[in-house]
């Protein structure tokens, strides 16, 4: 059948209609999230994924990062996370395990580096707490200068070991059994 009533009652009721339901909501965030890691070619797979971040500043605000830490990334130059770090880094803070791909120079290595010292949150006395292992002398070196400059300022002791023999010499000869 036909169905009369007036024009007030017709705006009514499509006022009604477009009251935005909780799925229709969460249905549009995903759809934006996913429009956003299209647009910055970021692919990801699995369950239950946290959001990508745009800036470093939701860093700070989501995520409670050290204030000093943040201050570090835009000292180095950081403004506008790459897209490996949009991604990797919530995922890491969210104490997820990962497994990603990216060309060299995409920033890979502050991507884990964020995390890792959020992680720890402050330096204590106990000696080592986190441990790198790179397969080149070269990557290693890089990976210890980004860390040294993300780090600065808030008591973080970054050591790059090389040589087991030059280690003992460094942290005493029962490091080994110590750590």
């Amino acid at each position: 059948g036909i169905k009369w009533m007036s024009s007030l009652e017709a705006k009514f009721e499509d006022a009604k209609d477009k009251k935005p339901t909780a799925e229709k909501l969460e249905r549009l965030r995903r759809e934006k999230i996913n429009r956003f890691r299209n647009q910055h070619k970021i692919n990801v797979q699995g369950t239950d994924l946290p959001d990508p971040i745009a800036t470093f500043d939701q860093l700070q605000k989501e995520y409670k990062i050290h204030p000093k830490i943040m201050e570090n990334i835009q000292a180095a130059g950081f403004h506008v996370p790459t897209p490996i770090q949009m991604q990797a880094i919530p995922v890491m803070l969210h104490g997820r395990e990962l497994l990603a791909s990216a060309p060299t120079g995409s920033g890979k290595t502050l991507a884990f580096c964020i995390p890792l010292l959020a992680h720890l949150k402050q330096p204590r006395n106990k000696g080592f707490r986190a441990l790198i292992v790179s397969p080149t002398r070269e990557l290693a070196s890089q990976t210890h200068r980004e860390l040294v400059k993300l780090a600065e300022g808030t008591g973080f002791r970054i050591h790059m070991i090389h040589k087991a023999a030059e280690a003992a010499k460094k942290f005493g000869p029962k490091s080994s059994k110590k750590f």
